[in-house]
């Protein structure tokens, strides 16, 4: 009886160990290196960043109008520039997309999500 817990208890630790084991193991990289930026790749990354710095200006401006650290005056003169600025950075990623993505098949994803 005492020989049946005890191969039993060791047969549980086993089985504990073997389903452990792909989790305790640190995942061994493909590659170390970093992928390197094409020239394409980092055109559009230049205007990723443009169309988040013009849309976060709108957004701070909004919030500041709103909060009344910018009056009625500085606002409208502010938002129009900051609007054309979102709408060109916003363009230029649209027809950058169109060139690497002919079919619009990634502009069709995000209608889709939205």
């Amino acid at each position: 009886m005492t020989l049946a817990i005890a191969l039993g208890a060791v047969l549980g630790a086993v089985c504990v160990v073997l389903v452990a084991l792909p989790f305790l193991r640190e995942p061994e990289p493909v590659s170390d290196e970093l992928e390197e930026m094409t020239p394409e790749r980092q055109r559009r990354l230049a205007l990723a960043e443009e169309r988040d710095r013009a849309l976060s200006a709108l957004k701070e401006l909004e919030a500041d109008h709103r909060a009344g650290r910018v009056n009625d005056d500085d606002y409208r003169a502010s938002i129009g520039p900051l609007r054309r600025e979102a709408a060109s950075a916003l363009r230029a990623l649209d027809s950058e997309s169109a060139k690497t993505d002919p079919e619009g098949l990634a502009s069709e994803g995000a209608k889709a999500l939205s």
